[in-house]
């Protein structure tokens, strides 16, 4: 199968509208490539997300879909290629890349939150620290965002004594307090056990649902089948497809994504 690129691609629900009126991507990039030795980790890797669009890389492990969802950030650099925010192309270093970087937010698989924070003080840093917006109306919206991802009775604990899906939450309200204009998912439930996996789902979905723009790298395929707008698979470095989620799982024919999807259960 022809590798396509996310131009070509039919887009969905938040995206046809973009596709119709050539609206500028919210992410985009252009040819990248990476290697990791020997080793090359993203092929020619085009891809564009819209405003409003949820986009779920899947595919196998070391496919490179986590280095891709890390390059556009820069947490990866790239040998070659182009990643554009908001049709802003984002600078290998500086302050035009640290305010570029604010405006997407991230979420590891790991939490990385200061465990000699509170959670509070964990969600407020960003914002008071690199914004220098005060203290008092921080505190307030990082107080509304924990109530929304539903651990607010824990924002005056430390990271150590909450559980990991209420640590991933916090993590993600830590990355909505700096109202970013899209947000990037890393295997956001790889490290949590089987119970806490839907309640970190359950946040996600509902910033689906509220419009928020995505790019979710993730191993739930029912969840990709349920939220994302398009499906990416990712093979040997190559995004070798972009599709609708629907045609993606109901009318697949390459016969390797054909392979990869009769192994997961519930596909």
């Amino acid at each position: 199968m022809e590798t396509p690129t996310a131009s070509a691609a039919p887009a969905a629900s938040g995206a046809s509208a973009a596709a119709e009126t050539a609206e500028t991507p919210v992410i985009e990039l252009r040819h990248l490539d990476r290697h990791f030795g020997s080793l090359h980790v993203l092929n020619d890797v085009s891809l564009k997300v819209y405003r409003g669009e949820v986009v779920a890389v899947i595919g196998p492990s070391g496919s490179g879909k986590s280095t891709l969802c890390r390059t556009i950030n820069r947490l990866e650099t790239v040998a070659s290629g182009e990643i554009l925010i908001d049709g802003e192309p984002l600078p290998q270093e500086g302050k035009e890349l640290a305010r570029l970087r604010s405006e997407v937010g991230m979420v590891f698989q790991s939490f990385n939150l200061f465990a000699h924070m509170t959670v509070l003080d964990n969600v407020m840093l960003a914002p008071v620290d690199v914004l220098k917006r005060k203290k008092s109306e921080v505190r307030e919206e990082a107080m509304e965002l924990l109530r929304r991802v539903g651990v607010e009775s824990e924002a005056g604990k430390y990271p150590q004594q909450l559980s990991g899906g209420q640590q991933q939450r916090v993590a993600i309200a830590r990355s909505l307090i700096m109202r970013p204009k899209a947000m990037l998912f890393d295997e956001p439930t790889s490290a949590l056990d089987p119970e806490m996996i839907g309640e970190v789902l359950a946040v996600i979905r509902e910033l689906a649902d509220d419009g928020m723009t995505m790019l979710i790298v993730t191993h739930e395929m029912g969840f990709a089948k349920e939220v994302a707008d398009r499906i990416v698979f990712m093979e040997k470095g190559r995004a070798l497809a972009d599709e609708r989620t629907a045609d993606f799982f109901e009318k697949q024919t390459n016969p390797r994504i054909l392979s990869f999807l009769s192994k997961i259960e519930g596909v």
